[in-house]
């Protein structure tokens, strides 16, 4: 089953509460990489620049709508959980902002679908980089957890 930009969305807001609270929105959507974008305004700091807390938000939903997507085209029903991340600040952002998702190496996805077949359970690495209108301003790095459901 492939997914909508607009079907993605109403998931996102139905399911995760604070993506709709963010205004997430969903910008691009491939195969091989997703780009969600929120406003400043509902996710703006006492400096008026973007929290930090949304702007690491918006990275792991990237990463997280990257595999529930690809999982949904390979019609696998899965639980999907993030295990860890890490994320570098680098520039404020001072505007609207994005998060572009893609698998740490794309080489990992044939052995992550192997492994949850076979296991029931698959951890992948995936990364994201924000941006702030053409200024790089941040990068994400995070490992998710599939767990196979049988529903």
């Amino acid at each position: 089953m492939d997914m909508t930009h607009h079907q993605l969305e109403r998931y996102l807001h139905k399911h995760i509460p604070l993506s709709a609270a963010m205004q997430v929105s969903v910008q691009n959507m491939t195969t091989k990489s997703l780009t969600l974008q929120a406003p400043l305004a509902p996710n703006i700091n006492h400096q008026e620049t973007v929290f930090g807390g949304s702007a690491s938000t918006l990275a792991i939903l990237s990463a997280w709508s990257l595999l529930h997507t690809r999982l949904a085209g390979e019609g696998i029903a899965s639980r999907l959980v993030i295990q860890r991340n890490e994320i570098a600040y680098l520039k404020p952002m001072t505007g609207d902002f994005t998060a572009t998702a893609a698998l740490a190496d794309e080489n990992d996805w044939a052995r992550f679908l192997k492994m949850l077949r076979r296991k029931g359970k698959a951890r992948i690495r995936v990364a994201a980089v924000l941006y702030s209108g053409q200024l790089l301003a941040g990068k994400f790095s995070g490992e998710y957890v599939a767990l196979y459901d049988e529903q």
